[in-house]
């Protein structure tokens, strides 16, 4: 008995010796324990770095989508994924696009945003050993959903105009009638309404057009949003009226001659507003010597006929010339050949204005030669809201101005050698341009 228990003593010993017994159980043991830490740590990483790549193509796709902010939106928002290697219905992945979806509180409300939602399928590989059985299957087998979502809205951009067609009266705002050597390069332009240049662009950066766009400019918008009137309220400063009677140009020999109250040569100053009752007619050439922080002469009831004169600011003068007056058989407009030199003042109330037609007068204020007769050589904006106007020839800057040109009116008909050659200065010429709100570069709110 005492030497069996010494053998199995002996055996014991031995077995308690043997490792490689040893690291094979505690193997065994530990498998699944193995398992299922690579099971917890490894499979989500993997999915982590999927979820990463759809998150970066949503968001993305959805910036190309808002920027795009028209009809191929959603086509916009695919092909931007399609470059992080995901595409609609191939490998497991849907894309769903989306816009007037809602917007959070933080970007204003509303519902004018885009929404991209990216969703790839992958399958479970070591996480169900642990018990995980995933959201979704694939081909029956257990899976899990990766959702990426990304939220952006439309941002704009001011895009500032040397051409405005209010097209209050409903016409369309831009036209051409064979304009093969017009000259807008430098100048963007927009219309209220819509814009047609048969085989020509004007040479304008930018066309743009509320309505239908059909080929003005070098790049081309439609649908763009309508500029409101920025000036219209300018009105409030023109002074009260006081005539009584307005006096008319004769029309025949035997007609009454203007008074001297309404006809202008040589060289003529003054400070504040100068009012002329009725038409003013040049007898000669004119150079203004009023101060360069402007001074108004306001027209009422009356045309400014140049009669083959120049009317020009001296160095360092400005003015502003305003129609204002009644609705009836007045013509409330430059008429006439000869030139008008002329810079608006840099500062005041009319800073940057150079014309500024009443905008309560709706007849009388058609202009059908623009730039032409007479000559236009003007600083500053020129605004006749409701006139159809007939741009022919070129419109440089003045003598003694900024090289700034702004034109305003209900609609304009470019004819020939339509050009505006002073531009890109209307900053140092006091004109705050009108502009439009654009679609920009979008921006993501979610």
């Amino acid at each position: 008995m005492r030497r069996s228990i010494l053998y199995l003593r002996s055996r014991v010993r031995v077995m308690i010796g043997e490792r490689d017994g040893s690291v094979a159980v505690i193997t065994a043991l530990l498998l699944p324990l193995l398992v299922g830490f690579f099971a917890l740590a490894l499979e989500p990483a993997f999915w982590m770095q999927v979820q990463r790549g759809a998150q970066n193509a949503a968001d993305s796709a959805v910036l190309a989508a808002a920027i795009n902010g028209g009809a191929a939106y959603a086509a916009e928002a695919e092909a931007v994924a399609a470059q992080y290697g995901l595409v609609d219905g191939q490998n497991n992945v849907s894309i769903q696009v989306a816009e007037n979806v809602s917007c959070p509180a933080a970007a204003g409300g509303g519902t004018t945003c885009y929404s991209v939602t990216i969703t790839k399928t992958v399958p479970l590989l070591l996480a169900s050993a642990v018990g995980y059985r995933g959201d979704t299957t694939l081909q029956g087998a257990l899976a899990k959903s990766i959702v990426a979502t990304a939220v952006s809205i439309q941002g704009t951009v001011d895009r500032p105009y040397c051409i405005l067609a209010l097209a209050g009266s409903g016409a369309q705002g831009i036209r051409t009638n064979g304009a093969p050597n017009a000259n807008l390069a430098g100048c963007n332009i927009m219309s209220n309404t819509t814009a047609t240049c048969n085989g020509h662009n004007l040479g304008a950066d930018v066309g743009d057009a509320h309505g239908s766009n059909n080929g003005c400019g070098v790049q081309t918008n439609s649908n763009q949003p309508v500029v409101t009137d920025p000036y219209a309220n300018l009105a409030a400063n023109i002074p009260s009226n006081p005539c009584s009677s307005y006096p008319q140009e004769p029309t025949g020999k035997k007609g009454a001659p203007l008074p001297p109250t309404n006809t202008f040569s040589g060289a003529v100053a003054w400070t504040g507003a100068k009012i002329v009752c009725g038409d003013m007619q040049l007898t000669g050439d004119v150079t203004l010597n009023t101060a360069a922080t402007g001074a108004v002469l306001v027209i009422e009831n009356g045309q400014l006929d140049t009669n083959g004169h120049t009317i020009q600011t001296a160095s360092g003068a400005a003015v502003t010339i305003v129609f204002s007056g009644d609705n009836g058989s007045y013509t409330h407009a430059p008429t006439g050949g000869g030139t008008i030199d002329i810079a608006a003042p840099t500062s005041g109330a009319w800073s940057g204005v150079a014309i500024y037609q009443d905008p309560g007068l709706t007849s009388g204020v058609d202009i059908s030669a623009t730039g032409n007769s007479p000559t236009w050589d003007i600083t500053g904006l020129v605004y006749l809201p409701h006139s159809s106007v007939t741009f022919s020839g070129a419109v440089n800057k003045s003598s003694n101005g900024a090289s700034c040109f702004d034109l305003v009116v209900d609609n304009l008909l470019i004819n020939g050698t339509g050009s505006i050659l002073a531009h890109g200065q209307c900053g140092a010429a006091g004109l705050a341009m009108p502009a439009g709100k654009v679609p920009g570069r979008g921006k993501l709110v979610k």
